[in-house]
């Protein structure tokens, strides 16, 4: 028999109105009804916190990291249910933080509250369900819309619709439909080429670049943070004429702090040596990303820098494929 343990987070799947919105309110025991399954499953239910995903914080992924860590002897697969806002970060966090797990642990909820007539949630609990009895599959994964999602590749695209999240520049994990499922990729085992860390640190800032950005707030990230992730434009450009951001770059590598360089197109990753824009970039000291997405770039960061400081040791790392979150660089 498997044995699956429920961790609830909060998150819309739970909300019920407020006089101020939409908030968590349903109580495990509500929560617990929509989980039928059969026989062959036993399913356990555990509160963990009960909050919209829009205040979760490192902390709580490292809360989750340990439940599922203290727990993992006792059950099979795991699965969270928690907001859609932060799911992808969530997923990304613990894809890190639980670093060659052995059992299938899946993040789901819903962009509808699951006691609403018409709710996706219903569908959600009992694909995450199948998937955590069935797929077989190690490591975190996001369950939505009748997909699975690889935890490091999951991006939420919309605010309403059922289909909240696509899987960026990695194929869909496996598709499930009225208690069946159809793997369809079956990701390879990857080597143990860094130990297993449950660490975070936040002190990380996420600069979108746009034009007219003034380089002057580089002064004020190189006093507040230890590491700092550049959305760029295209192929990993940053203006160099009138106000040129490389010389803060170039300042903060300086000053040994390391600067992740990202793109702000969803699909295909960076090719930074491409443009004069970029080659100049890279000639400053970045880090380049290659195909990963944001979410999986700031966790993976804050997972690395709550082990090492080191700039060259830094770079090796996020460089590393982990968790499936890269393919090149």
């Amino acid at each position: 028999m498997k044995k699956i343990l429920v961790i609830a987070t909060g998150g819309t799947i739970v909300s019920t109105c407020h006089e101020g919105g939409l908030a968590p309110g349903l109580t495990i025991d509500q929560l617990a009804r929509y989980f039928t399954h059969s026989r062959e499953v036993s399913v356990d239910f555990k509160v963990l916190m009960n909050k919209d995903s829009t205040n979760m914080q490192p902390e709580d992924w490292l809360t989750m990291a340990r439940v599922i860590h203290e727990h993992q002897s006792q059950y099979d697969s795991f699965i969270i249910t928690h907001g859609t806002d932060t799911m992808a970060f969530t997923a990304s966090a613990l894809s890190y933080l639980l670093l060659g797990i052995k059992k299938t642990v899946v993040v789901t909820g819903s962009q509808v509250p699951v006691s609403f007539k018409r709710t996706d949630a219903k569908k959600n609990i009992q694909d995450a369900l199948t998937f955590a009895q069935k797929a077989g599959l190690p490591g975190v994964f996001v369950v939505f819309d009748g997909k699975a999602i690889q935890g490091t590749r999951a991006v939420k695209i919309r605010t309403k619709s059922y289909d909240a999240f696509e899987s960026i520049n990695y194929p869909y994990v496996a598709f499930i439909d009225d208690r069946m499922i159809r793997i369809n990729f079956r990701p390879e085992t990857e080597k143990a080429v860094l130990k297993s860390h449950i660490g975070i640190c936040p002190d990380v800032f996420l600069l979108k670049v746009f034009p007219g950005l003034s380089p002057v707030f580089f002064d004020f990230i190189k006093e507040h943070t230890r590491g700092l992730i550049i959305e760029s434009f295209g192929n990993g450009g940053l203006p160099f004429e009138k106000r040129s951001l490389i010389s803060g770059v170039r300042e903060l590598v300086r000053k040994g702090i390391p600067v992740i360089i990202t793109t702000q197109c969803l699909q295909e990753g960076q090719d930074i040596q491409l443009y004069e824009v970029g080659k100049r970039v890279a000639d400053a000291g970045v880090i380049t990303a290659g195909d990963m997405n944001t979410e999986a770039i700031v966790t993976k960061l804050m997972w690395i820098l709550s082990q090492t400081s080191d700039v060259k040791a830094v770079k090796k790392m996020i460089q590393t494929p982990l968790a499936h979150d890269l393919d090149y660089i």
